[in-house]
């Protein structure tokens, strides 16, 4: 694992934690409050927040790896970056709202949305990927 991966690993983990702010704190923060007890208050948010933390550089870095020793180097196509986010959302996303669904009394509106935004995340973040290529020498700009 040479710099860049640790360059991309890292830019990932902060595409993961601003994705992850704009879906649950903006886009569902209202549902999690209807639902009261059953989410932690912000207190307790702030004080269980290293785990957030913990959670999205596993994801950043974890992508990162999978990314760079499972597609091609030579390919860094939008189209790849969707199909690898999207393998993402159906490895981890869905299926764990799904579980999620299954083991908690929640309202089924709250975790379509939850399921329609954490795949929506997980294809720009693998559209992300796919421009940074954690093999590619150097990082290309669009002109």
């Amino acid at each position: 694992m040479d710099k860049r991966f640790w360059v991309c690993g890292v830019v990932m983990f902060f595409a993961a934690m601003l994705l992850s702010f704009i879906v649950h704190a903006l886009l569902l923060g209202a549902d999690y409050e209807a639902l009261g007890a059953m989410y932690r208050d912000a207190d307790g948010g702030r004080q269980h927040f290293p785990w957030i933390l913990l959670a999205h550089a596993l994801l950043g870095f974890a992508m990162t790896w999978v990314f760079a020793h499972g597609f091609a180097s030579t390919e860094p196509t939008l189209r790849q970056g969707l199909r690898f986010g999207l393998a993402m959302a159906l490895f981890s996303t869905i299926p764990g709202y799904l579980i999620q669904y299954a083991v908690q009394p929640l309202p089924p509106m709250l975790v379509a949305k939850q399921v329609l935004f954490g795949t929506l995340s997980m294809l720009v973040l693998g559209a992300l990927l796919a421009w940074l290529q954690p093999r590619r020498p150097t990082i290309v700009l669009p002109e």
